[in-house]
């Protein structure tokens, strides 16, 4: 990726992973980028730097506008390692460098991860810092998606420096929203909400609120693309997500053995298809996991299905559970189903896992001994109906 000037004396200065297809489970289909800011006034500063493996690809990239022996200011967003990984070599060849980082946890984590021998500056919410023409303020955002989480946000240039928030796991040799696939770049982002950030709906609403309040031409993410025509549009996405504004529509997820469970997916999708709610079914053995939580984000009916394996229910499906118990997707309605040979516990364990969710239970769960019969179907799919 080559430098990018997002305006006059600010670049874009970081790199591409061409290759990364899994983040902490959540499944990156086409690679993905880290982005760092590089912005050139009487004081030199970086915002954010890369994973470690890029060091030297961001150092020669930095190289080509500036000599990095000059940055005076190095803005550390989150501590997380695909932001901070090469701070210890940056730092190597930033001899003069300050890092500023959030108080207290910024410093804290940057420590823990790094050491206690480079020069640091906390700031905190409101604070704000001279880089000569132009200035940085810094806004708190614990929690999107960890205590130290801060934005950066330059007044003079109207640009926010968005870390994590309005991120998206995207590729493209263009690097601008308007240059993008617009619909595609939607999905990545509500992608990248679903897996990363759903947990924390209260914590974004708070920072939305703030990030409004804020002249805004280009929001400039840690991931992905750039924002500069459709700011207010992915704003306006975020308080969706992080409002739980729901659609009608049902998944119907689950694994299955011998396909009774899956006939019994197929008749729940009829039946609500007959009430006029959009439905689909999801079988874990071929949809990515990752791709199944950006559809639920804005689901809302949740069924999942298993059939009773080793008394319990089958991998896939609680892999499944695991992952949504550690998102908490909220305000969903929905029910067990499944099919079992003598024990039939798969059902009774699916149904616990989403009461434990939260999930509001609207039918009794279907439990099916061996093959389901054309008669119970069809009662399976009246009663969805009927719902």
């Amino acid at each position: 990726m080559n430098k990018i000037e997002l305006k006059p004396g600010i670049y874009s200065v970081g790199v591409v992973d061409w290759n990364l297809r899994n983040f902490h489970s959540y499944s990156i289909h086409h690679g993905a980028t880290y982005n760092a800011y590089l912005i050139v006034d009487e004081k030199i500063t970086l915002i954010d730097t890369v994973m470690a493996p890029f060091s030297k690809e961001l150092l020669d990239r930095i190289s080509e506008i500036v000599d990095p022996s000059e940055i005076d200011y190095l803005i550390s967003n989150h501590v997380e390692m695909d932001h901070s990984g090469a701070i210890p070599e940056v730092m190597k060849a930033a001899t003069k460098a300050v890092i500023v980082t959030s108080s207290p946890n910024g410093l804290k984590g940057l420590k823990a991860h790094y050491g206690d021998d480079y020069p640091f500056m906390e700031v905190k919410a409101g604070d704000s810092l001279s880089l000569g023409t132009r200035s940085l303020t810094f806004v708190a955002t614990p929690m999107l998606h960890w205590p130290d989480n801060m934005v950066t946000y330059c007044p003079e240039e109207k640009i926010l420096f968005s870390n994590d928030a309005f991120g998206q796991h995207y590729i493209s040799n263009k690097h601008f929203d308007d240059e993008a696939d617009y619909s595609q770049l939607m999905k990545e982002a509500q992608n990248y909400y679903a897996n990363i950030l759903m947990p924390f709906g209260t914590q974004a609403k708070k920072a939305i609120a703030v990030v409004e309040g804020l002249d805004i031409e280009m929001i400039a993410p840690s991931h992905g693309i750039i924002w500069r025509s459709f700011v207010k549009e992915i704003i306006k996405e975020y308080k969706r997500f992080a409002d739980g504004i729901m659609e009608d529509t049902a998944l119907v997820i689950y694994d299955t053995m011998w396909h009774s469970t899956e006939r019994i997916a197929h008749s729940i999708v009829e039946g609500f298809s007959k009430r006029g709610t959009n439905a689909v079914m999801l079988d874990l053995k071929v949809n990515d996991l990752s791709d199944i939580i950006t559809q639920v984000l804005t689901a809302r009916y949740l069924v999942i299905g298993s059939p009773t394996l080793n008394n319990n229910i089958l991998p896939n499906v609680a892999a499944l559970l695991s992952y949504l118990k550690g998102l908490q997707p909220r305000s969903k309605q929905g029910f067990a189903f499944g099919s079992y040979g003598w024990g039939g516990q798969s059902v009774g364990i699916v149904n616990q896992a989403l009461e434990e969710l939260g999930v509001e239970i609207i039918m009794d769960p279907i439990k099916i001994n061996y093959i389901p019969s054309k008669e119970q179907l069809l009662e399976i799919e009246n009663k969805v109906a009927a719902l």
